[in-house]
């Protein structure tokens, strides 16, 4: 059952991404990455990553949709492609990085495997000691927070620099707008 829910994800997934790679009403594009962002946090969701599926939904699903809706406010929101000749080359580049991937993954451990390399090595620590070295019950809060305070200090860094740009960026607008006004009432308005 649960391999038909992850097959019914992937294909709307999939069907999503070519319906936003053909559009050309760039507000239809955003409302569809939109909708992806909240179908990959379901999937994460099925496939027991909580932690992920949260960040999928307030960063992909929630402020990339508004930030993009917001970038579509100051411009134009039809696509005015310059030529439509099909360019092989990029197509084969998308394809032959493509298949790369795919191939790395074969060496892979099938999903969900117990035997995999990072349930022999850390988790069985994890499991047995969380409560005597870090007394939190809850064991991803306490990998997250403790184990890998680190890792998630710096991701925490990166997610609080990106958003402390896209604020600068945006309050430039706001700076770039009234200069422009400025130019616009001539020699009089600077009277």
């Amino acid at each position: 059952m649960l391999d038909l829910v992850h097959l019914v994800l992937f294909t709307f997934l999939a069907v999503i991404a070519v319906a936003i790679i053909r559009l050309k009403d760039l507000f239809a594009a955003v409302m569809l990455m939109g909708i992806f962002s909240l179908l990959s946090a379901s999937l994460f969701t099925v496939m027991d990553a909580v932690d992920v599926a949260f960040t999928e939904a307030a960063v992909g699903a929630g402020i990339s949709t508004i930030l993009m809706l917001a970038t579509l406010a100051l411009t134009d929101s039809e696509e005015h492609p310059a030529h439509n000749r099909f360019k092989p080359l990029p197509l084969l580049a998308v394809v032959a990085t493509g298949a790369v991937l795919v191939y790395g993954t074969f060496d892979m451990p099938r999903y969900g495997d117990p035997d995999a390399p990072i349930h022999r090595h850390v988790a069985p620590h994890y499991i047995e000691h969380t409560d005597d070295e870090i007394g939190v019950p809850n064991m991803v809060t306490a990998v997250l927070a403790s184990y890998r305070g680190y890792d998630t200090w710096g991701e925490t860094t990166v997610i609080f620099t990106a958003g402390v740009g896209v604020l600068l960026l945006l309050s430039g607008h706001a700076v770039v707008e009234s200069l422009r006004r400025r130019r616009t009432k001539g020699p009089e308005g600077s009277k």
